[in-house]
């Protein structure tokens, strides 16, 4: 096994484990949102905008592990620069901007909570929300710095 088959193969152990804790925050956060409801009925009215913007951000992340996956398998398969991995490479980027709005969305959420409700403060949440954007914008960035070389690279 020579070394880019090794680390390609860590790479995607790493993928698959990610989705597995995806999928596993995905079947806990029911729970945990009914227990949160029942502690504070007040605004249990919450509880839908974050789960819908949970799933989302579940659903973007374990879509972009799967076309990161896929992108692993090109890179084996020799097919890095190629038009498979040109469009892996978009579905990343979309996903991480589709992240972005969903973390946008409950920041929102968060603020107009903590607007409702004189004793909770959003700040550390928000603070939360907002390094995730910026990690996210981050990664966009890098995922769209690799497109254009691979573009003119297939292109040409």
């Amino acid at each position: 096994m020579n070394v880019g088959r090794g680390s390609t193969t860590f790479l995607k152990v790493i993928i698959f484990l990610a989705g597995i804790a995806v999928l596993a925050f995905c079947i806990w956060l029911p729970v945990i949102a009914v227990r949160d409801a029942k502690a504070h009925p007040d605004t249990a009215y919450f509880l839908i905008p974050f789960l819908v913007c949970a799933y989302g951000f579940c659903a973007a992340f374990a879509v972009s592990l799967f076309q990161a996956y896929k992108l692993l398998t090109y890179i084996e398969k020799n097919k890095a620069i190629s038009e498979l991995s040109l469009k892996s490479l978009t579905i990343i980027k979309k996903c991480a901007f589709a992240v972005i709005c969903l973390l946008v969305i409950g920041i929102v959420s968060l603020r107009v909570l903590a607007a409702v409700t004189v004793s909770d403060d959003a700040a550390g949440p928000t603070s939360l929300c907002l390094m995730a954007i910026l990690l996210t914008s981050i990664f966009a960035a890098i995922v769209d710095v690799l497109q254009k070389p691979m573009k003119n690279g297939i292109h040409s």
